[in-house]
C-alpha cells in the first residue's frame, strides 16, 4: 500500500481490523505501519520517556518530522533535555509555542497561577491544545506515547490506533498511533536501559510523569506516577486536552 492520508471513513471501516491486526505486535512494528503509510506523520515528543519513540522513528526514517510543546513553564532540565535530542538523533525537531495574545490575556487577568484556584483546564488550553492544533491541523497521522497504564481512570482504553475525534488534520480526518499503549512503565525503562536512551534527569529525582514545573511534583515508590501531575484535583482530571475525547 503507498503513503495516502487516510480519509475519516477509511480509518472507521477498517478500525477494527486494523486494531486486530496491530494490538499485538511491538511498538517499532506498529511505527513501521504508521510511517509506511502516511507522509504528514510526526511524532509528539513531551520531553519525558517518548524518547523511546523518538528512538525509534528515527532508525525507521532518518529526519522524521518530530514535534514538542514549549509551555513557557517546563523545568530548565527539561528545556536541556529536548535541545540534546536534538542534536542526538536525525530528526526535523519543531518546537510549538502558545499564542502571545492569548496567553497574554490569560496572565494579564488571572495572573501566572490561577490553575491552583479554577483548575488546569484553561491554562493548558493555551498552553499546550491550542498550539498542537495548530501543527495538527498540517498532518495525516501523529503518534503519541500514551500508555495504558499511566492512568487507569483515563487511559485504560487506549488503542493502538484511533481516528483521532479530538483533532482535525489537512485532510480532515487524523489518524493517531498510540505504539506504547500495550507497554509499562518497567519496559519503557528497560528499553531506554538497554539501547543507552537518553532521559529526562528529573526521572532520576523522583519525578515520573513530567509537565510543566508549577504542576509537577516528585511522587513516592506508593504512588501512582500520573498523582505527581496536578495533585490537587480530582484523578479523573487528571488530562491536559492533548487526548481528551479519544
Amino acid at each position: 500500500m503507498g503513503k495516502q492520508p487516510y480519509a475519516a471513513q477509511e480509518i472507521l471501516a477498517n478500525y477494527e481490523s486494523i486494531n486486530e491486526t496491530l494490538k499485538n505486535k511491538q511498538p517499532k512494528e506498529i511505527l513501521r505501519y504508521a510511517i509506511e503509510r502516511h507522509d504528514g506523520i510526526a511524532v509528539s515528543f513531551s520531553g519525558a520517556e517518548d524518547v523511546v519513540l523518538v528512538d525509534m522513528a528515527s532508525k525507521l526514517k532518518p529526519g522524521i518530522e518530530v514535534f514538542s510543546l514549549d509551555t513557557g513553564r517546563l523545568h530548565a532540565q527539561t528545556y536541556q533535555f529536548i535541545e540534546k535530542i536534538r542534536t542526538h538523533y536525525d530528526i526535523k525537531l519543531s518546537i510549538l509555542s502558545p499564542e502571545r495574545e492569548e496567553l497574554e490575556a490569560l496572565t494579564s487577568a488571572k495572573g501566572l497561577f490561577s490553575f491552583y484556584e479554577d483548575g488546569h483546564k484553561e491554562c493548558c488550553g493555551i498552553r499546550k491544545v491550542t498550539p498542537l492544533r495548530r501543527k495538527l491541523a498540517t498532518l495525516d497521522a501523529w503518534v503519541t506515547g500514551q500508555r495504558k497504564d499511566q492512568s487507569p481512570n483515563t487511559r485504560a482504553d487506549v488503542p493502538t490506533v484511533q481516528v483521532d475525534q479530538a483533532f482535525s488534520g489537512r485532510a480532515d480526518s487524523l489518524a493517531k498511533y498510540n505504539p506504547l499503549a500495550n507497554w509499562t512503565s518497567a519496559e519503557v525503562w528497560m528499553y531506554i536501559r538497554m539501547f543507552d536512551v537518553p532521559f529526562n534527569p528529573l526521572h532520576e529525582s523522583g519525578y515520573i510523569s513530567i509537565g510543566c514545573e508549577p504542576c509537577t511534583r516528585p511522587t513516592n515508590p506508593s504512588q501512582h506516577e500520573r498523582e505527581g501531575r496536578w495533585w490537587w484535583e480530582e484523578a479523573t482530571q487528571k488530562e491536559c486536552g492533548l487526548h481528551k475525547a479519544d
